[in-house]
């Protein structure tokens, strides 16, 4: 079955940045709801696939 949401770790290594970043820029697409969809549970983040590979490559989310 192949995964369908990213880690913050993940998410991490893909754009090259540092842990805290990472948390920072998470949260506040969190709270954007905005360029891709990230999922808090608790203090976990996950980011779905589909919509971070579309943002990674320029498509526009609806």
């Amino acid at each position: 079955m192949e995964k369908k949401v990213y880690g913050a770790d993940e998410i991490k290594q893909i754009l090259g940045i540092g842990r805290s970043k990472t948390y920072m820029f998470l949260d506040e697409v969190y709270r954007k709801k905005s360029p891709f969809r990230v999922i808090k549970i608790g203090k976990i983040y996950r980011v779905p696939k589909e919509s971070f590979d579309k943002w990674l490559d320029g498509e526009a989310e609806e």
